[in-house]
């Protein structure tokens, strides 16, 4: 049997996974924002291990092609909450009873993302004890010869280092010597800006939609999500441009 585009894509599975718990006219628009966004974080996931790989092996240039892909990516899930935020609170509130206790932040895609980006909370760490991260390019930095720490503490906070400041300070300072790690610095600063962005969104279309009620997965609602954007995945390439 010759390969369609049908039969390639699988269409008929995958348009059977829209099942709706209700009769509201919007929980198709919430089911596929939802559907879609894991599928943008199966291939973010997918590049970001492979970029992590390639700095793990000092080949830094096929790295920055994958996490430029990833800021794009993450670009459309960032829009994604302009179509979501087109549900209004009533619209939501027809639905909002079908959900339960689910919650965005119960997706195993999105908390091994962050994992991945450096955000080692301990409870994470138990989810993934084997998992390397893309801030590798601090193992990097020390190969290079900078005086930095060449190992962290697993599956604990990350806390800025002083050391680590100083040698992204050295490489901003004469990016043509250390183009390669300059233009590292600035990919990383670019996932953590859309990873912001992506926040910020999330944030905004929920207290539009529910307002400052608390969240189906028990949390605080927006109030929790404004702590979360106070968290940081490379906090010295965000100071080093005021040292």
């Amino acid at each position: 049997m010759s390969v369609t585009y049908r039969s390639y894509l699988r269409l008929p599975e995958l348009l059977d996974l829209q099942s709706p718990l209700s009769d509201a006219h919007d929980e198709l628009l919430f089911l596929t924002i939802h559907q879609a966004s894991e599928l943008w974080m199966k291939l973010c996931l997918h590049e970001l291990e492979a970029a992590r790989a390639l700095i793990a092996a000092d080949d830094l240039s096929p790295a920055f092609k994958m996490m430029a892909r990833v800021a794009r990516i993450q670009q459309q899930l960032i829009q994604s909450w302009g179509v979501l935020s087109t549900m209004t609170p009533a619209d939501y509130t027809k639905m909002r009873g079908k959900l339960g206790t689910s919650s965005g932040f119960q997706s195993d895609q999105y908390r091994r993302l962050e994992f991945i980006l450096g955000n080692r909370k301990p409870e994470m760490a138990e989810l993934y004890p084997d998992e390397p991260h893309i801030a590798d390019a601090i193992r990097l930095l020390a190969r290079r010869g900078f005086d930095v720490p060449a190992t962290r503490e697993w599956g604990v906070a990350y806390q800025a280092s002083p050391k680590v400041e100083a040698a992204w300070a050295a490489v901003y300072a004469d990016p043509d010597t250390h183009w390669d790690l300059y233009e590292l610095a600035e990919k990383l600063v670019d996932l953590e800006y859309h990873v912001q962005l992506w926040r910020f969104g999330h944030l905004k279309t929920v207290e539009r939609v529910i307002g400052f009620k608390t969240g189906t997965g028990g949390t605080a609602g927006v109030h929790y999500l404004a702590k979360v954007i106070e968290q940081q995945f490379f906090p010295e390439l965000l100071s080093v441009r005021t040292a």
